[in-house]
C-alpha cells in the first residue's frame, strides 16, 4: 500500500467538516496557547521564560488565524509547480 502521509492528514481534516475545523482554529488553538502561557508562567516563575512563551503562543495563534490564507497560498504554489496555469504572481505587473 503506497500512501502519502500528507494526503491522509488532509483527508482526515476534510472529513471532519468545515465547522469543526473552524471551531478548532478559531477557539481551540487560541485557548491552548493561553493555557500554555499560564502553565509556563506558573511552573517557571521566570519572566524570560514567560515572555518567550507569549511570543511562541502569539506565533502559533497568528498562524492558526491565517490558516485559510496559508492553505490557499500553498495550494496555488503546488499547482504552479505541478504544471498548472500561471497565476498573477508569475507575470510582470
Amino acid at each position: 500500500m503506497d500512501t502519502n502521509l500528507a494526503v491522509d492528514w488532509f483527508g482526515i481534516g476534510k472529513g471532519m467538516g468545515g465547522d469543526v475545523l473552524a471551531l478548532i482554529y478559531d477557539y481551540g488553538i487560541p485557548i491552548l496557547c493561553g493555557v500554555f502561557v499560564i502553565v509556563v508562567g506558573f511552573r517557571t516563575r521566570e519572566p524570560r521564560a514567560t515572555i518567550v512563551a507569549v511570543i511562541f503562543a502569539g506565533i502559533v495563534g497568528g498562524l492558526a488565524a491565517q490558516m485559510t490564507f496559508l492553505s490557499d497560498t500553498t495550494a496555488e504554489t503546488i499547482t504552479n509547480y505541478d504544471g498548472g496555469q500561471p497565476s498573477q504572481m508569475d507575470t510582470d505587473q
